[in-house]
């Protein structure tokens, strides 16, 4: 144990021999109240943060040209063009979320020439492992559906326009 002046406090040159007193658990590191610390709270996470995570994944997939409905691209696109606006990492990306576990529902356009269900498999696989290793949570499942193959000679819908 070290010695404490008038005030109370360890001096520094005990400290220095004997380290801090960690005894009564006021130490340096020590935990008040014994016990896990991932047991004293809740961690919620939100559908949005699963939504943007798989669909940055998803994205990284060769063979991936978009995300979402011809639709949905289309209300994207002028969103994109609103000065101050984004482009949606969300977009083709639904998911439910549990306590535990979550589910995806993701919607691609796949470019022409690409095995469909090589890039779906690689697709779920880059999403299963993205999710799990950011947020903790189980996949329990990834469904695929391929809406549109973009044509090598398409122009894209979310093309720059030419007008500024």
């Amino acid at each position: 144990m070290s010695d404490t002046t008038d005030g109370g406090s360890t001096r520094a040159a005990d400290l220095e021999k004997t380290g801090p007193d960690t005894s009564a658990g006021r130490g340096p590191g020590a935990r008040r109240g014994g016990g896990d610390a991932a047991g004293r709270g809740r961690t919620t996470i939100a559908d949005g943060v699963v939504e943007k995570i798989a669909g940055l994944a998803a994205r990284d997939v060769f063979g991936v040209h978009a995300m979402g409905s011809g639709l949905s691209r289309t209300f994207g696109a002028v969103r994109d063009r609103v000065p101050g606006g984004s482009k949606s990492v969300t977009r083709g990306v639904k998911v439910e979320v549990g306590e535990v576990q979550t589910a995806l529902d993701l919607e691609i356009i796949v470019d022409y020439g690409v095995s469909i269900v090589d890039v779906a498999k690689a697709v779920r696989e880059n999403v299963i492992a993205a999710v799990e290793r950011m947020t903790g949570l189980e996949v329990v499942e990834v469904n695929i559906a391929v809406s549109d193959v973009k044509l090598p000679d398409e122009e894209d819908e979310e093309s720059e326009s030419r007008l500024q």
